[in-house]
């Protein structure tokens, strides 16, 4: 089989060919039909973060595809279903945080992609109590972002409890953001778009979008304390000052979402104490959604309320498409089709 492989942090993929893997006990097969490319997977191929993948491994958590064999004792899976291969590619399932339904922070968790080889490839095996269906009506070229982009923002909207009519600042308006865009919309936000292109933010109005700010023309915190500043301020970007700028845009009583995660070389975001203290400011870390999380987005998307944005690209062109979502090229997706 065909698969993109991270043979060093500084080196550029490989297009290389591999044997198709066998599904072991509790395992599917999946024949990928559509994976995204989520900057999460650059980060993998960089070694970015503090806990570095091992290479080689294949990078990608976005896939979906169909169910071709099945491992021993799988019964709650059948061949010739469409799935999704998402970012939590296993939990203990007994640990407390698994126990109390936020399984994505277990501490024995395995992620696909990083710790598990991934969707960037014609096949893949994937624990098949977390591989996650993918309901007719719903395309895997749609489901592929849907599986990361998706479930990560709806989670993010839905922990940063959104009140109707309150206003939402999304920093980042790209493959994750011009999703945020729809989903606090959807709860009943009144949203305001910040990034640097103008593309990207006649995109964000279009997804609904209430007013749109360019933090490279104009002082962003300036225009949203002009609208009289954000309830919720949701990070998408990988830059320490935009969380920064996020903050002080927030309310009395504002929440900050952080979902956004910067290279560790970038360092540390100040927060100040003072003003978290005075005006009540809460600091949420949010990572990416549980199974339930992405069968509602799926849910979503079927019912037509969502748009996914994407353009499609072939395997291998895995590292233009890499230095595209670098430079900002890309204006939303981009979704590998297998």
């Amino acid at each position: 089989m065909k698969a993109a492989v991270v043979t060093g942090f500084t080196e550029p993929l490989q297009i290389q060919d591999r044997e198709v893997p066998e599904p072991g006990p509790g395992q599917v097969l999946v024949r990928i039909e559509a994976s995204g490319l989520c900057h999460t997977d650059i980060h993998a191929a960089h070694g970015d973060w503090p806990v570095k993948p091992t290479p080689p491994f294949v990078p990608g958590h976005e896939g979906v595809g169909i169910v071709e064999a099945l491992g021993d004792g799988v019964a709650h899976r059948a061949v010739g279903e469409r799935v999704a291969l998402p970012w939590l590619g296993h939990a203990c399932g007994h640990c407390d945080q698994c126990v109390r339904g936020w399984e994505t922070l277990c501490e024995e968790q395995q992620n696909t992609g990083y710790s598990l080889d991934g969707s960037f490839a014609e096949y893949a095996v994937a624990d098949a109590a977390y591989v996650v269906p993918v309901p007719a009506g719903v395309t895997a070229h749609d489901a592929a972002p849907l599986t990361c982009a998706g479930v990560t923002t709806y989670k993010a909207v839905k922990v940063a409890g959104i009140r109707p009519t309150e206003r939402v600042a999304v920093f980042g308006i790209g493959g994750l953001g011009h999703l945020a865009v729809q989903y606090a919309t959807i709860v009943g936000g009144t949203v305001i778009a910040v990034d640097v292109d103008d593309a990207k933010l006649e995109m964000a109005r279009e997804l609904g979008a209430a007013h749109v700010v360019n933090a490279g023309k104009v002082a962003p915190l300036e225009a949203i304390e002009a609208l009289g500043g954000a309830d919720v301020a949701i990070v998408l970007a990988v830059i320490p000052s935009v969380f920064e700028t996020a903050f002080a845009s927030l309310r009395r009583g504002g929440r900050l979402v952080c979902v956004g995660l910067p290279p560790e070389s970038d360092g540390p975001m100040a927060l100040p104490i003072f003003p978290t203290v005075l005006k009540g400011i809460s600091i949420i870390g949010s990572i990416v959604g549980t199974r339930q999380d992405l069968a509602e987005v799926f849910e979503l998307h079927a019912r037509g309320r969502t748009r996914v944005i994407a353009e499609t690209r072939k395997l291998d062109e895995v590292n233009a498409a890499v230095d595209d979502v670098l430079a900002g090229r890309a204006q939303a997706r981009i979704v590998f089709e297998l």
